[in-house]
């Protein structure tokens, strides 16, 4: 299993999560020594998102690659689209199919006048810009593709339990813990219910 966006706020827990579960993971880091060294992790150099080279070396064995991939705290972003660009022109040359990335809720057909999506865009539009011009990239890729909208995300412990479904509705106050998201995203890897489809999560 290959993981991007590895050391950021959910793909900690992404490779955390994998690990427990007994999964051999290859973490996508800008520099190696980043993540706290662990039996069957291994860290894969990539410096630059638009290098779809250097992935391409970290993908042979894998059967999933799970991004986690997020934009910059603030202002304009492209590190989703340029990320599932490179991992997309990857995974074809290496002949990995399985994709899972994370979007979020509010984006494209979900961009609606519904409180939460008026809420989301007023405060983080600069990544939602980036979710929405990087989702057409995975749709269109021809690989066996899940994109994952969340709703919110926290930092709270793990409940143990979500609920998923591609026409889940999302409130105002709807949010998931990023511990519970990479249970979910993990759920998904091991037993897929969700391909070609879009499927959101609270808890």
């Amino acid at each position: 299993m290959v993981v991007l966006g590895a050391t950021g706020a959910t793909g900690r827990h992404v490779v955390s999560t994998a690990l427990d579960r007994g999964h051999e993971v290859v973490a996508l880091v800008r520099r190696p020594g980043t993540l706290e060294p662990r039996p069957n992790l291994t860290e894969a150099a990539w410096p630059d998102v638009d290098d779809h080279a250097a992935l391409a070396l970290a993908l042979p064995g894998a059967d999933t690659v799970i991004s986690a991939l997020g934009g910059a705290a603030g202002g304009p972003t492209t590190v989703c689209t340029d990320g599932i660009r490179s991992a997309v022109t990857a995974m074809r040359a290496a002949g990995v199919h399985r994709l899972i990335a994370v979007s979020a809720h509010g984006v494209l057909e979900t961009h609606d006048r519904s409180l939460y999506s008026l809420a989301v865009w007023a405060n983080v539009a600069d990544r939602l810009r980036d979710k929405e011009t990087m989702e057409p990239l995975i749709t269109a890729s021809g690989l066996r593709w899940t994109i994952v909208r969340p709703p919110k995300l926290s930092d709270h412990a793990a409940i143990g339990t979500y609920t998923a479904g591609a026409g889940l509705p999302i409130r105002l106050w709807s949010a998931i813990g990023r511990a519970d998201l990479a249970a979910f995203l993990l759920d998904e890897a091991e037993s897929p219910r969700y391909e070609h489809a879009y499927p959101r999560i609270t808890r």
